[in-house]
């Protein structure tokens, strides 16, 4: 069955067609997980996957950190994938040769705007970053590549000052201005009021939106942005990340195709490409992740099963199929009758009475609050007991 799900308040909002693309930062942000580390193989497996769920950029590294980053990011540009490549670069000219080298798509050049990374990071004045950033973002256009030109720490950062920097980027020809809300406190509200301000003062760049997790909202707002205008978003795998991780790449696909119908992004490879990226980057997927949790489609109530099992939108939003997975039932404390049958119907067990199929459920139970595992074989072997009953 193919179904997407919308909740019934859909139709009183105005839905406007949004402009968007993905650019994947897994490789670069979500490597930068404490701990985490990609071999150059396990990078060129996970950016072909990217390039298959159909990502516009893909921002493979930082190639000044070290030659074998300069390397492997080489190696995915040579892959000549559909995907826009990009990389990071301070505001120094020696980055941006260096990225230059690697003849990426995109450079992405950031610079620090907030008063607390001026001072204590930078040891700077407002007036000294500026004209340093700039002028780097002259040179990377003077060389022909395409420019994202990054305000980090954008979101303790005077709209005032957001708008100057942006402004004196976009006449310098950045190509993308991005919000870096490079330590996760955005809310929906305040991304939307932060991304509507920004886009009425600029006029030709594209507003780019890089959110971390902080408080639990990367998701929520990357879409928010999405919505007032931003037309690049950046996601991570998993959402994994600096601290709290940034924004997912499979929630927010799925929140563009639920919420405002983007269908073009190929979504069955995304349970795969987080096992992969849960395998390489050593983070546990946690069982009740969306769209890629091993509880994403696990279904135990016996009253939730039993309507899945009449139809799967009762308790589903869309079929796991659509993201690569598949739906179980699991037999525990909550499993009811009816559930119950038709978990063991599935498996070919089509003979219990109504009297054993009711002292199967009590059995059941009565294990799973002794917290003891109902593997396959186990609950065969009790079938075969109360049978015998």
């Amino acid at each position: 069955m193919n179904y997407i799900s919308k909740n019934i308040y859909y139709d009183f909002i105005e839905h406007k067609p949004l402009d968007i693309e993905i650019c994947d930062v897994t490789l670069r942000d979500g490597e930068q997980t404490p701990g985490t580390a990609f071999t150059t193989d396990e990078k060129i497996k996970l950016a072909l996957k990217l390039d298959e769920i159909g990502v516009e950029t893909i921002e493979a590294g930082f190639p000044i950190v070290s030659n074998n980053e300069k390397e492997t990011i080489k190696t995915i540009v040579d892959l000549d994938l559909n995907a826009q490549i990009c990389c990071l670069s301070r505001s120094k000219k020696e980055d941006v040769d260096a990225a230059l080298e690697c003849d990426v798509d995109i450079v992405s050049i950031f610079v620090a705007t907030s008063d607390i990374h001026l001072k204590y990071k930078y040891h700077s004045s407002y007036e000294e970053m500026k004209q340093t950033a700039l002028e780097t973002l002259e040179y990377a256009k003077s060389h022909g590549i395409i420019v994202r030109f990054a305000a980090e720490d954008a979101t303790r950062t005077s709209i005032t000052r957001l708008k100057d920097i942006f402004l004196e980027a976009e006449s310098r020809g950045a190509d993308y201005v991005s919000i870096a809300d490079t330590i996760g406190i955005l809310t929906p509200a305040t991304t939307k009021y932060l991304v509507t301000e920004i886009k009425k003062a600029i006029k030709k760049s594209h507003l780019c939106i890089h959110c971390h997790d902080d408080l639990g909202m990367a998701t929520a707002n990357t879409i928010t942005a999405a919505e007032a205008g931003a037309k690049q978003l950046h996601t991570t795998v998993n959402g994994i990340g600096e601290r709290c991780g940034n924004a997912s790449l499979e929630e927010v696909l799925l929140a563009l195709r639920i919420e405002h119908n983007i269908d073009r992004y190929k979504l069955p490879p995304l349970r795969n490409l987080s096992r992969l990226v849960e395998a390489y980057s050593g983070v546990k997927v946690a069982k009740n992740k969306s769209v890629v949790g091993e509880n994403a489609f696990a279904h135990e109530s016996g009253i939730h099963v039993a309507a899945i099992l009449e139809d799967p939108r009762t308790y589903e939003a869309y079929p796991p199929e659509l993201v690569g997975a598949k739906r179980c039932f699991i037999l525990g404390k909550h499993t009811g009758r009816k559930a119950l049958l038709g978990i063991l119907q599935h498996r070919g067990y089509h003979d219990l009475t109504h009297e054993q199929l009711c002292l199967l459920v009590d059995i059941i139970k009565e294990c799973r609050e002794r917290k003891q595992e109902l593997t396959a074989n186990r609950v065969d072997e009790l079938v075969k007991k109360v049978k015998k009953v």
